[in-house]
């Protein structure tokens, strides 16, 4: 079997990143084999969700019992290098600040030690309405304990 066929390592917190391995699909692919940009996007956003799943939250639940829901309300992305079909990539997430209603991540997709992309995400605590709504303090605390590393995670 070859190395690119062995499973993926589960995702896990290392080095004060959230580290998701995934996989480029032929579905991820232009017609030249190459991920398609918007694709990035996509990997980014999974590397958030699955960050807060590992951190035990549950956006279902959070929605439920509080009204909160997320929005990206700003992302800059950097393209250094593309990923190709069947890559093992890793999605790396951060927390890189938090307000009072907004979370700031820094997020890479790497293949080895490449960086391909270079991502910075706000996301956007609100309610359904589209209104901030202020981040929980059992999630704060949450956020800022995985990630307290320096100035990383604190808030602004």
């Amino acid at each position: 079997m070859s190395a690119s066929a062995s499973a993926l390592p589960a995702p896990a917190l290392q080095d004060g990143w959230f580290c998701l391995p995934l996989r480029v699909y032929y579905e991820d692919t232009d017609a030249a084999g190459i991920v398609y940009y918007a694709n990035y996007l996509k990997y980014a956003e999974r590397g958030r969700t699955e960050m807060l799943r590992h951190l035990g939250v549950n956006q279902t639940a959070l929605k439920s019992e509080s009204g909160l829901i997320f929005a990206v309300s700003e992302c800059n992305i950097r393209y250094r290098l593309p990923a190709r079909l069947d890559d093992r990539l890793l999605v790396r997430t951060k927390v890189a600040a938090l307000g009072a209603a907004r979370i700031e991540m820094v997020q890479e997709v790497l293949r080895d030690d490449a960086r391909l992309t270079e991502i910075g995400v706000t996301v956007a605590s609100m309610n359904e309405a589209g209104r901030p709504l202020r981040l929980p303090g059992p999630l704060r605390a949450v956020l800022e304990n995985a990630f307290d590393e320096g100035e990383e995670g604190k808030a602004v």
